[in-house]
């Protein structure tokens, strides 16, 4: 058959059931196989947007996502969502057209070595060379993305490989001597970690983004309970633990809450669970958990020792050593520490002015009081900050951010992803007006597509964490960080492209807004609200501080 039509056979072998992306000269004849495949295909208006749409999929469903993109500036517009995928280790397998053999080193119309810009930001990428390498090179792609520590695989395929006839034999078994990810912890290993919590007084977990791929979450709130110790997140961790559990802290870092920044710097051992331990998170780490002895459970060795000094390594998968650790380890009360813990919860809890002005803070617990089971994405800024802050996750996957990477533009194609791995669900993106403007165009694919994604705008006419960097750092030089001075309706732009919009600038607004944005279940609404311009995100640890060097606002 056309190798097209067997890529696409094979993608539907490997489950594939939804593909994004946008069409182009040197990717033609896939299309065209498309045309007869029960594959759901979602076109984008942008090829960075089909790349987090298809890593929004995979966060949210767990599956690997897919993407295609044609030559040239097609591919290299997915470099983007390539990279934040790559830095938040989500499966993705990214198919790009490239022009025929003949014309590679030509400098050919539509022409770019992908697979060369690619190299840094892939878990590993192929271009195909031969017609009869095809299908073996697409099982280990889907292997590699979906295996070990995740990542995106990028396939670049020449024009007239696509058009060539092979013998369909597709398998998905591979052979990959040189890639065998250690799933296994060693058992010595997992017993010195037993003994050390066992010891300890003052144990805190620290769970990642690991928990959540590893679909380790039921094993960790079962250790924490059977130790019992306390858990605070990264960024990239949080829904790996109810945060409506008594023994959870939220998030920690930079902009983690008082009390989880304190118990990880008070702390006598921190057992450390599919974290790379980033500088957002550790703060300055010659005083990251300064008391502690470190227990650090990661699938990827390389992780071990990178940033900060590990007393117990251990390379496997979380789920299993969670297991293992759970049937080895006692109880045992340590109420001084609890007691001192939940001090520091009553003490210094998570707040903001209520003083009748519209902030952002009250919006993203009313998105939590009226729809608690939403699947919720960020964008990056201020509004990212404060969705993980004061929106509770109860389970697994329930909040999508781009973590490592930072990247604006990300929350909204992400909801989308998040949205096609679960139409009955409701999905919010939580967004900054800035954040929201760099893939705006998206608006068009969800009325398209009937794809119901909820956009709620923390509008402050700036970019708003730069501005807050220059207010507390910079003497309030506010250099390129507003918008705009002259009124922009996001309501009125999104009924041009046929969505749904609102304005909001009253908190008496906000609850029956949601309400009825919730209840659309097929078209994109947009919510406009007006919130104090000059709000920040509080509490902070300054860049380069400890994580008990924390600014507060007074009030």
């Amino acid at each position: 058959m056309r190798s097209a039509d067997a890529i696409v056979r094979a993608f539907e072998e490997e489950g594939v059931g939804t593909i994004f992306g946008i069409p182009g000269g040197a990717i033609i004849e896939v299309y065209d196989a498309l045309y007869d495949s029960e594959i759901n295909h979602i076109l984008t208006r942008h090829e960075q947007a089909a790349v987090h749409a298809a890593d929004g999929y995979a966060r949210a469903s767990g599956k690997t996502g897919v993407a295609f993109a044609t030559s040239g500036p097609g591919a290299t517009n997915t470099v983007t969502g390539i990279a934040t995928a790559y830095m938040d280790s989500s499966p993705i397998v990214v198919i790009t057209g490239q022009v025929p053999r003949s014309l590679i080193g030509n400098d050919a119309f539509q022409e770019a070595d992908i697979t060369g810009i690619t190299m840094p930001v892939t878990k590993h990428n192929y271009i195909v060379t031969k017609p009869e390498e095809l299908l073996k090179t697409i099982a280990e792609a889907f292997h590699i993305s979906s295996t070990g520590r995740p990542g995106p695989v990028l396939i670049d395929i020449p024009k007239d490989i696509t058009a060539a006839e092979i013998n369909y034999n597709y398998s998905k078994k591979v052979n990959l001597p040189g890639y065998k990810p250690k799933t296994k912890g060693h058992p010595k290993q997992i017993k010195r970690a037993a003994e050390l919590i066992m010891e300890s007084e003052r144990p805190v977990i620290l769970a990642g983004g690991g928990v959540i791929l590893s679909n380790a979450s039921t094993e960790l709130v079962k250790l924490a309970e059977t130790i019992p110790a306390f858990v605070v997140t990264t960024l990239m961790g949080k829904s790996a633990f109810p945060e409506t559990h008594p023994l959870c802290l939220g998030f920690v870092g930079m902009h983690g809450s008082k009390y989880a920044n304190y118990a990880l710097t008070e702390c006598d051992l921190v057992i450390a669970v599919g974290t790379r331990f980033s500088d957002r998170t550790t703060g300055k780490v010659e005083s990251f958990a300064p008391y502690a002895k470190i227990i650090h459970i990661d699938i990827d060795p390389a992780e071990i020792g990178k940033n900060v000094r590990v007393d117990i390594p251990i390379v496997g998968d979380a789920r299993g050593i969670l297991s293992s650790l759970i049937k080895i380890i006692r109880y045992k009360k340590r109420k001084e520490w609890e007691d001192r813990v939940n001090t520091w919860r009553k003490k210094y809890p998570l707040k903001y002015k209520k003083d009748g002005k519209l902030r952002p803070q009250h919006i993203i617990e009313k998105i939590f009081e009226v729809e608690p089971d939403t699947i919720v994405t960020t964008e990056v800024g201020q509004n990212q900050m404060w969705a993980a802050q004061f929106f509770k996750t109860k389970y697994p996957r329930q909040f999508i951010s781009s973590g490592g990477l930072g990247t604006m533009g990300f929350g909204f194609p992400a909801a989308i992803g998040a949205q096609m791995a679960f139409p009955e669900r409701n999905v919010v993106d939580v967004a900054g007006d800035g954040s929201f403007l760099m893939n705006i165009q998206e608006l068009a694919t969800c009325v398209d597509f009937n794809i119901p994604v909820k956009v709620a705008i923390m509008n402050n006419q700036f970019l708003g964490m730069v501005r807050q960097w220059q207010q507390l750092f910079y003497d309030e030089r506010y250099s390129a960080t507003c918008l705009r001075y002259k009124e922009m309706s996001f309501e009125k732009i999104a009924e041009g492209f046929g969505a749904i919009g609102f304005t909001i600038e009253r908190p008496s607004e906000v609850e029956d807004v949601l309400k009825e944005a919730f209840e659309v279940r097929d078209l994109p609404v947009v919510m406009d609200f007006r919130v104090e311009r000059l709000e920040n995100v509080f509490p902070m640890v300054p860049a380069g501080a400890g994580l008990n060097q924390i600014i507060d606002e007074d009030f």
